[in-house]
């Protein structure tokens, strides 16, 4: 039998060989299942902070989270209490398995796992079960694959990022956020214990449903923690009294049409980072939600500000409640094409500056006037007559500004507004006088960027919440962007609001649908729109009650003081009216070659087309007629004869002309004329 002996040993080294090949085999040809993981959308804000995140396709919230975001503590706490072993085995423990096999025969039941942390990947990876003799072979063959082909640190990524905490969250991050409210870098030792718990039994351990179990299940960790060195006894007794937290923080929505706006143009990126700041977001989202408390009428608001010398968008709320796929507030209206009321009259005074058609001292009239079938009317329906054109600016008068569209064109106007980068919608497809008073389609948006234009110096710059800005074409001269500003400037604030140097305009459209207040200083640009998302009227709703208040509150919570506005170009004409050049000194467009002067003769009766019953009326006196304005001597005409020369009244009596149709006419001492046509009977 010894001599049989070598040979019985050779052939037990050869079969051990074998099955060692064999089984090298049997691992080197696993599948191994893909390890690029569907990782939540996240948005982020100019200095990394997280803004909003988007769940995985099948609505789980599985956030990307590596090694160093993950505090240190917590790792050596999950790696002793769930793989003691873990740098040192080969993807499964043996001894950790005998261990649990015999606690199972020795108790009737399993007491404790035997699976390594690198098992429970392979788990998690299959999304397999535990139990079964079938699914643990094949997760000790997919954990002996997974440490031949990648490092220790990659599979604990894996399961940092893999880890189920009960609902529909997935590791780490996601946990530690709808838990504790915080990323996972920084956890206290009670933090730590129970997030190492959760992920062995997360169904039943859930602290939002659970809490006493999750409590029990963490007290299990610190106990081993203590045991091994991790916790001293201060720290054990602290974490002890650390209270589980009972329910689920929402994760961070802040910013969310922005947010939605950016996935939707970068719908494979995983990681999204805009140039908005979270916590001027928040304060922004607050004032918005806050600013229209105790109105009865249901309205919305829209907030945007941003860095004019960049065009970088630093904060944005597209309505005051934000609900994803349902209600009003789910319309960002930072983007909505909207009337803009009087808002656009300062490009149009610009415009007008450039041309030199008129200065901020050029006196223009304020007086009834027709355009053809349009009559436009002041919000009042007062007129001012004649005044500078820096105080019909600042009083938002309608007839001036038209006066100036007219001259310059509407089309001039609509090649200003693409140049600042606005895309404007014309209802019926031709631009006409109308657009100077809100008779076009614009946006939030494009407002902000045209003041923001205007407090660039008159040069178009993009607004952007991502990336970065190039500068666009020139809208206006920077002398006229001054000028223009130093005239908004000037408005007093809104009543309550801090007295703030800001040079701001108010605008509400037609029908009271929108209420508008934008505004600048040197540094930042600001635009508010009040109203109904559906574009109903709000009877009483004006920008310069509503809107303009929000404004200088958000200016307020932007910073603690505004900056300056810059001082003049070089170039910039600043004289009073008196000084400037004669064309300057009072605007006459083209119009005055085909119209009266204010102040040149006008019957005031008889009215033309009036039918006279000299004969009926019982009086001993002739046709009477009364004059207003114009300049004595006045000279009377009847059909073209002269019937009264230099009469100084202005109430005369012109005899008996005949009957019939008789032409009346009186000519002033300059020159100047007017005339009825009346029937005598």
């Amino acid at each position: 039998m010894k001599r049989y002996l070598p040979f019985l040993l050779v052939a037990l080294l050869w079969g051990a060989a074998g099955l060692r090949d064999a089984a090298g085999r049997w691992v080197e040809n696993t599948v191994i299942p893909p390890l690029a993981l569907e990782h939540s959308t996240e948005v982020r804000d100019r200095n990394g902070v997280l803004l909003r995140a988007y769940t995985v396709a099948d609505g789980r919230w599985r956030l990307p989270v590596t090694l160093a975001q993950v505090d240190p503590d917590f790792v050596d706490l999950l790696l002793t209490y769930e793989d003691r072993r873990f740098h040192t085995h080969a993807g499964v423990d043996a001894r950790a398995m005998l261990r649990a096999a015999w606690q199972a025969v020795r108790n009737g039941q399993v007491v404790s796992g035997g699976s390594t942390l690198t098992m429970q990947v392979a788990r998690l990876l299959e999304d397999g079960t535990t139990g079964r003799w079938a699914g643990k072979m094949r997760q000790i063959r997919l954990a002996l694959a997974l440490e031949q082909r990648l490092s220790k640190e990659t599979i604990l990524t894996l399961y940092l990022n893999l880890a189920p905490y009960g609902g529909n969250l997935e590791g780490i991050r996601a946990a530690s956020l709808a838990y504790l409210g915080k990323e996972p870098l920084r956890l206290t030792p009670a933090e730590a214990a129970l997030l190492v718990a959760l992920p062995q039994s997360p169904e039943a351990r859930r602290p939002d449903r659970f809490p006493n179990r999750a409590e029990a299940a963490r007290e299990r960790v610190l106990l081993r923690g203590a045991r091994f060195g991790l916790l001293d006894a201060d720290d054990l007794h602290v974490a002890r009294f650390d209270p589980v937290p009972d329910s689920r923080q929402p994760f961070p929505a802040l910013a969310p049409h922005a947010a939605d706006h950016a996935r939707a143009e970068a719908p494979d990126r995983q990681r999204l980072d805009l140039t908005l700041d979270a916590g001027l977001q928040q304060e922004v989202a607050f004032l918005a939600k806050t600013a229209l408390r105790g109105r009865e009428e249901p309205l919305s608001i829209a907030i945007l500000i941003a860095d004019h010398r960049s065009g970088a968008v630093l904060a944005a709320a597209g309505s005051a409640a934000y609900a994803a796929g349902r209600g009003q507030g789910f319309v960002d209206m930072t983007r909505a094409v909207r009337s803009p009321g009087s808002t656009l009259k300062p490009l149009v005074y610009a415009l007008a500056f450039d041309q030199g058609l008129a200065h901020p001292d050029t006196l223009i009239d304020d007086r009834p006037a027709a355009f053809g079938s349009y009559a436009p009317q002041n919000f009042d329906g007062a007129f001012r007559g004649e005044l500078k054109v820096a105080e019909a600016l600042r009083q938002s008068l309608n007839i001036p500004v038209v006066l100036l569209t007219e001259e310059l064109g509407p089309p001039r106007l609509m090649a200003a507004l693409r140049v600042s980068g606005a895309d404007p919608k014309l209802p019926g497809g031709k631009p006409g006088l109308a657009v100077a008073l809100g008779g076009v389609g614009v946006t939030l948006w494009d407002l902000v960027q045209l003041y923001g234009g205007l407090a660039n110096g008159g040069q178009a710059i993009a607004l952007h919440q991502s990336g970065t800005s190039e500068a666009g074409g020139q809208i206006v001269s920077r002398a006229a962007a001054w000028q223009v500003g130093q005239i908004l400037a000037e408005l007093p604030p809104p009543r309550g609001a801090a007295h703030w140097r800001i040079a701001y305009k108010t605008g509400t459209s037609y029908g009271h649908r929108d209420a508008w207040a934008i505004g600048y200083d040197g540094e930042h640009v600001i635009g508010v729109w009040i109203g109904r998302p559906d574009g109903t009227p709000v009877p009483g709703v004006f920008g310069g009650d509503l809107a303009a208040p929000v404004l200088f509150e958000a200016f307020q919570r932007l910073k603690p003081a505004p900056a300056p506005l810059p001082p003049p170009p070089p170039e910039t004409l600043i004289l009073g009216t008196a000084a400037l050049p004669e064309a300057l000194q009072r605007f006459r467009g083209r119009r005055a070659l085909f119209e009266h002067a204010a102040d040149a003769p006008k019957l005031a009766f008889p009215p033309n087309g009036a039918r006279i019953d000299l004969a009926g009326s019982g009086a001993d006196m002739g046709l009477v007629a009364k004059l207003r304005d114009g300049q004595a001597p006045f000279t009377w005409l009847a059909n073209g004869a002269p019937v009264l020369v230099g009469s100084h009244a202005r109430e005369v009596d012109l005899g008996d002309p005949g009957s019939g149709f008789v032409t009346l006419t009186v000519i002033d001492a300059k020159g100047r004329s007017d005339r009825v046509v009346v029937r005598v009977e």
